[in-house]
């Protein structure tokens, strides 16, 4: 028996058949958290006298420790072990969930979400224990977790509606159950087995993370502060400034905290630019959805006219086709390859966009649309998580992955602020409400760059074997990725 034969054995043995399951579990937990919340926000605000400003900006709490949690907590799985982080990451998520259910105030509520916040690290640290102890199985176990992922979501979001019927705080209670089956799936997971060292860089974790808040703020306040005030352009300056001192930093540091040289990975740049363009729309589009679905076609002249029990299931049958499209991923990637899938996640995404554009007079037409978008979510989130693990070594797993999150995070937020200055620009004066033009012009918009995402789908050059040896950020990279 070869070395290697042996290795995969021992994996085999001390992953055990119940690994995946107690995956999906963490994985259902992510879901659950990040779909309960919005829906009971308005309803919250009124209850516990949070106005419009305050709700928004317990939002862009939440966007704010996603950015900044994603490249710290990939890090340090890749440095200290990623079951030890997952816990920490799940103790943290459950302690916001249960504060937030237990003590519902604008402070606790605050609180909650930026703990919650560490649920970005989950799937970036499962990636790692999962290459590592079952790297058979690499892509069955990522697709199926994407899918989890997203019927989770779907769900999270019904049931938190249905518990809030007579009193919204009762939702809060949706994450709470499942945030204990998750804590106890974490711990029988194993651990990694992949080489750790180096340490923490805390003065590059400071620039990234200032850099990071600084972007979010300008995407999320440009609106409300005015994109010409001095505030946002003042702020906005600030973003390359800091960016480009991280960049410096990292690129002196003997353990950096982001290795900048795996961006000169050409998979891995590829896969990452891919992942946002993709987010763009179909993430960032998700709360316009709800308002087209929800406006009164009497009022606005287009629109559904849907309550939010309808939106949500509405909302779940398109979770349900990204959960086809992820389970399919690799079915379809072993008879057509990577390529073709990343460029026809891309297509079909622009296709269900300009459909929306074309034939929104009917909840048929715009369904058929709807789904299409729903389907290619599943297909673009599985190849891409997929691709950007097996782009770079087994020991730098995590932080691949982790920055794949960060991609997809930063093309929802971004996409999300276009599409509000499309919005803006669209308003009735009198009256407020959006015109149908504002819609055209976000689909047109979502439409063009998920056709960009496509094209750079077309770049990407898949390894020469499945065999091919993964090399280290360090070393110099042709295009095909392997070495020169």
């Amino acid at each position: 028996m070869s070395t290697r034969t042996a290795e995969l054995r021992l994996r085999a043995e001390s992953s055990g058949p119940g690994m995946l399951p107690a995956m999906a579990v963490v994985v259902l937990f992510s879901g659950i958290v990040q779909g309960y919340l919005t829906p009971l926000l308005p309803e919250l605000g009124r209850q516990l006298h949070i106005g419009g400003v305050g709700q928004n900006n317990i939002y862009l709490l939440s966007q704010l420790a996603f950015a900044v949690m994603t490249p710290l907590l990939s890090r340090l799985g890749d440095l200290y072990g990623h079951r030890r982080l997952l816990r920490a990451a799940l103790a943290m998520v459950a302690g916001g969930s249960l504060l937030m259910a237990a003590w519902p105030t604008a402070v606790t509520l605050a609180v909650g979400v930026v703990l919650q916040g560490a649920l970005v690290g989950f799937f970036p640290l499962l990636v790692g224990i999962l290459r590592s102890r079952a790297p058979e199985r690499n892509r069955a176990g990522i697709s199926l977790l994407v899918g989890v992922l997203l019927i989770s979501i779907g769900v999270g979001g019904l049931v938190a509606g249905v518990l809030s019927e007579r009193h919204a705080a009762a939702g809060l209670w949706t994450a709470v159950p499942v945030a204990v089956l998750a804590v106890a799936a974490g711990a029988v997971l194993p651990d990694s087995d992949v080489p750790r060292g180096g340490r923490f860089h805390f003065g590059a974790a400071a620039l990234l993370t200032a850099g990071l808040v600084a972007l979010v703020l300008v995407l999320a306040q440009g609106s409300s502060w005015g994109w010409a005030s001095p505030r946002t352009l003042g702020v906005a300056a600030a973003v390359p400034v800091l960016l480009a001192a991280w960049v410096a930093v990292e690129r002196r540091s003997t353990h950096p905290l982001v290795s900048v040289r795996m961006l000169s990975n050409p998979r891995l740049a590829v896969i990452s630019g891919y992942t946002f363009c993709a987010a763009f729309g179909t993430i960032g589009f998700l709360g316009a959805n709800a308002l087209f679905l929800g406006a009164s076609p009497t009022e606005t002249g287009y629109g559904m006219g849907m309550g939010p029990q309808t939106i949500a299931t509405i909302s779940l049958a398109m979770v349900i086709a990204g959960f086809a499209g992820s389970t399919l991923t690799p079915r379809l990637t072993h008879r057509v390859g990577d390529r073709a899938v990343l460029a026809s996640g891309g297509c079909l995404i622009a296709l269900g966009f300009a459909g929306m554009a074309l034939f929104h007079d009917t909840l048929a037409q715009y369904l058929a649309s709807a789904l299409v978008v729903g389907f290619a979510t599943g297909l673009f989130e599985s190849i891409t998580r997929t691709l950007s693990a097996e782009a770079v070594v087994e020991d730098e797993t995590a932080l691949a992955v982790g920055l794949n999150e960060l991609a997809l995070s930063l093309g929802a937020a971004i996409g999300a602020a276009v599409i509000g200055a499309f919005f803006a620009a669209h308003a009735s004066r009198g009256t407020g409400l959006i015109g149908e033009s504002g819609f055209l012009w976000s689909w047109g918009a979502c439409a063009c760059v998920a056709l960009s995402g496509t094209v750079l789908a077309l770049r990407y050059r898949e390894p020469r074997a499945a065999g091919t040896p993964l090399v280290r950020p360090s070393e110099h990279v042709t295009e095909s990725g392997g070495p020169a």
